[in-house]
């Protein structure tokens, strides 16, 4: 017996052996078992996906005698046994007509076909005319067919198929009831495809039917067709290497290699896997193409696990591949990959085009995001972030390296003569840290040593309110406190902020009443500890808000700017309030319109910094709904800032001049237009 090809020796005989297509077997056994048949279908949809099988499942239903009793009725399982249903399968039922329409397109050819309409079945109980590729008659052979397919004969039944609906007459389609079938998804195909191996004791790898099942492109029948192409091609054995050479595409463990090298950001991986791929002649389009394709996939992965496809056996690889990047990287990426396939035809081969989209990929991923690659991006330097950044805040906390000039002109006397002072540590920080906010002026520059002799004496005037205001404590309202002269001694302010020893208590104070209050206290004011016969602490524990060593709300809000975050990592403690603070952990609560931005990296600079201001601690940040009664740093920085914005547009509308353009000239202020003069912008 000649060989029989498995698209035709596996194709479906009942229903219930059909694959695929459950929304189109329901319905249709459901009318046979109820009795309720219409007298036209049209099926519809992709090669090879069953419609002519359908066809004739349908007819076997219609004309099979053994199931019912005689005549009396159709039935949805078809014995297959009858001579009727035998027929059927070998092509030889003579009451069902298959016409093909493509060759059989002539108005005449229809007339001839509906002539013989009027005449009762000679075999069965219902003569079936299937109509297979309908959409290719022409139109004067739909004009021709239209009456007979709304008032056919009640033993005519018409089962037409196409896969081009869109070509098909609305007169016609409105006649039939249609079913679209469904493409056959990978997974579909490969589970079918290792039940017809196994029963053909063939052996074959699973990777190796993936491709086949991606190569069918939802057709089951090209599905079987490319198994007996394969089966040929190695010898009665089906493996990857084989089928991959067989079809000529590319293997996709290779695109997997590169996306696992952007995972690991390592660039010499990813040009080592373009140059593997480079042996074998690939189309780097279509590499290009695969990539974003899988992009996409880890996009679907990350978001919604449970709708990722399986269309290359690999939804396990890419779920663990999707934990290896965030979100705003593969984002970045895919569109990176887009933006490089259309730029492919002005590169100067397409190599090259793959291997720049791709070092562009690294090149402009973000920097200041958690990097969940092992291995640090080689050519940006941030593997030294993290320490430089707790390097610099840890810098401010025990002494700033650029105010070390300055605070070698303070002598310990100032602090001497403080009795009054809680402790000597606030008292010797006292010293140096209230000049930002006590004198106008560029409080962090440092300037030639000036004569520390003659500003010690009105130190003694006002000891208590320097003593009360910690140096990172923010008091924009305190001024009084703030503008004592004893900051005349600092060497970090300029001696012509002073007025000459008469002066000295009284000048410094005028010039700040005229001056807008501090805002922010980091943005304007660093602390500059200066060198005393006490070593200060970063964060004194008698300061206020730091009881027993236990930083509350108030204290984080006066120590914000001196921990020295930058970026996203300021960013995200900006919005964070104190929640609990037990010595061992500190419990920060995010803004949760900022949860987002939280991560392990970020977490970890903060507490870095925390830890350099003098507090070891564990840190958990957990995002939820914040105090009406407390405000974040973020925004007690906005509420100042509208304030020193306030007080500039009354600063502005009471100055004579600004009065004299108004009467003049009727001119107007634009508030908007109106920003505060920075202090440290001051001279």
């Amino acid at each position: 017996m000649s060989y029989q090809v498995l698209a035709r020796k596996w194709r479906p005989r009942t229903f219930h052996e059909l694959v695929g297509q459950e929304h189109v077997q329901r319905a249709l056994v459901n009318a046979l078992d109820q009795g309720r048949l219409h007298h036209a279908y049209l099926f519809t949809g992709t090669r090879g996906v069953g419609k002519t099988t359908l066809a004739r499942i349908l007819a076997k239903c219609l004309n099979c005698t053994a199931a019912g009793a005689g005549d009396e009725g159709v039935t949805s399982q078809p014995c297959g046994q009858c001579s009727n249903c035998q027929a059927i399968d070998q092509g030889r039922f003579v009451d069902l007509l298959e016409v093909d329409a493509a060759s059989r397109t002539k108005v005449e050819d229809t007339r001839e076909l509906l002539d013989n309409v009027q005449y009762a079945p000679t075999q069965g109980r219902y003569k079936v005319y299937l109509i297979d590729e309908v959409h290719m008659l022409s139109t004067s052979s739909f004009n021709a067919l239209l009456k007979t397919l709304e008032e056919p004969p009640p033993h005519v039944k018409f089962l037409l198929a196409t896969t081009d609906p869109q070509k098909l007459p609305p007169t016609v389609l409105s006649r039939c009831l249609q079913f679209t079938l469904k493409h056959m998804p990978p997974e579909r195909i490969v589970g079918h495809l290792s039940m017809v191996l196994e029963a053909e004791s063939v052996p074959f790898e699973e990777s190796a039917l993936w491709l086949l099942g991606k190569a069918a492109e939802g057709s089951m029948r090209d599905a079987m067709s490319l198994t007996d192409q394969a089966i040929a091609f190695g010898q009665g054995e089906i493996h990857h290497a084989d089928v991959a050479a067989m079809l000529g595409t590319l293997d996709h463990r290779h695109v997997l290699a590169l996306i696992e090298a952007l995972a690991e950001a390592d660039a010499a991986r990813l040009l080592s896997e373009v140059a593997s791929l480079a042996e074998q002649g690939p189309d780097f389009a279509a590499v290009l193409d695969d990539v974003t394709a899988i992009l996409h996939r880890l996009a679907i992965a990350q978001m919604v696990p449970d709708a990722l496809d399986n269309g290359h056996g690999d939804r396990d690889d890419l779920l663990a591949l999707a934990a290896r990047f965030t979100a705003e990287d593969i984002q970045l990426y895919y569109q990176i990959g887009v933006q490089g396939r259309g730029d492919m035809g002005h590169a100067p081969d397409l190599r090259t085009a793959l291997e720049m989209t791709l070092l562009r990929m690294l090149a402009f991923r973000p920097q200041g995001v958690p990097k969940p690659a092992r291995t640090p991006l080689p050519m940006r330097g941030e593997s030294g972030n993290g320490a430089s950044e707790g390097s610099e805040s840890g810098g401010s906390q025990s002494g700033s390296p650029s105010a070390a000039p300055a605070g070698e002109q303070v002598s310990a006397a100032p602090a001497a003569d403080e009795p009054s002072a809680p402790t000597p540590t606030p008292s010797a920080e006292t010293v140096s840290a209230p000049t930002p906010e006590a004198v106008p002026g560029p409080a962090r520059e440092t300037v030639p040593e000036p004569a520390p002799g003659p500003p010690a004496e009105p130190t003694s005037d006002e000891p208590p309110q320097q003593t009360s205001t910690p140096p990172w404590e923010e008091a924009p309202v305190d001024l009084d406190g703030a503008v004592a002269p004893a900051s005349a001694p600092e060497g970090n302010v300029e001696p012509e902020a002073f007025a000459p020893d008469e002066a000295a208590g009284t000048a410094p104070a005028s010039e700040a009443d005229s001056e807008p209050p501090a805002t922010a206290p980091a943005e304007k004011t660093e602390p500059v500890p200066a060198e005393t016969t006490e070593e200060a602490s970063p964060m004194p524990a008698a300061s206020p808000g730091v009881t027993d060593g236990i930083l509350t709300h108030e204290a984080w809000l006066a120590h914000f700017e001196t921990l020295k975050l930058s970026g996203l990592t300021r960013n995200l403690a900006a919005h964070c309030m104190v929640e609990e603070d037990d010595g061992e952990s500190l419990h920060l609560r995010l803004d949760p319109s900022q949860a987002a931005m939280q991560a392990e990296v970020h977490v970890e600079r903060i507490r870095e910094a925390l830890a350099g201001a003098g507090f070891e601690r564990r840190l958990v940040i957990t995002d939820g709904e914040l105090s009406d009664a407390l405000e974040t740093p973020r925004q007690q920085a906005d509420r100042l800032a509208a304030e020193r914005h306030v007080e500039a547009v009354e600063a502005l509308r009471a100055d004579p001049h600004v009065k004299k353009l108004e009467q003049a000239f009727g001119a107007q202020l634009i508030e908007a237009s109106v920003k505060p003069v920075v202090e440290s912008a001051r001279r």
